[in-house]
């Protein structure tokens, strides 16, 4: 038995499919791991989309209210911006907490943020304020409609 590595190099393999040497494609195209995987993928897609917090538009006369449910914030963490016809909302918020007892020291750090962009419709009044408030874990805008708007008539799309 020889404890010296050997620098022998193996030849290259020719022929064969890529599914046969990538593991990526060998389990894939296994009917049983193939859609564990794929369940994996949509499971891990449908938990980034439950983290994003509810949110309830509705549409009155004169104004469009917002409400979006981010229970443990406080109106400090949140920031609020209009750019372009875009209206985006964000909120992080960073806790610390530390134990401290007889042997031991425990130190832990908590983190929780999120983004939501929604498309404003074109008869939004840019240059109204838009109101803000947050209680009881839910923030509240309104944004003023224009008092004239043109308004475009309802169009009928016919499928063939």
């Amino acid at each position: 038995m020889s404890l010296v590595k050997s620098n022998k190099r193996s030849k290259p393999r020719i022929g064969g499919s890529l599914m046969s040497r990538d593991p990526f494609f060998a389990d894939f195209f296994n009917p049983r791991m193939g859609l564990m995987n794929l369940n994996k993928m949509f499971d891990k897609d449908f938990e980034k989309a439950m983290d994003l917090p509810a949110i309830n538009i509705s549409e009155k006369k004169d104004k469009f209210e917002i409400e979006l449910a981010a229970p443990g914030f406080t109106k400090e963490d949140f920031d609020v911006t209009m750019d372009d016809g875009m209206l985006t909302i964000s909120a992080n918020r960073e806790e610390e907490s530390e134990e401290k007892k007889d042997s031991y020291i425990r130190k832990e750090f908590s983190s929780q943020s999120f983004t939501r962009t929604l498309s404003l419709p074109d008869n939004i009044d840019d240059d109204k304020e838009v109101k803000a408030s947050y209680k009881d874990g839910v923030l509240k805008l309104d944004i003023t409609k224009m008092e004239n708007a043109p308004t475009k008539p309802t169009k009928k799309v016919k499928i063939s």
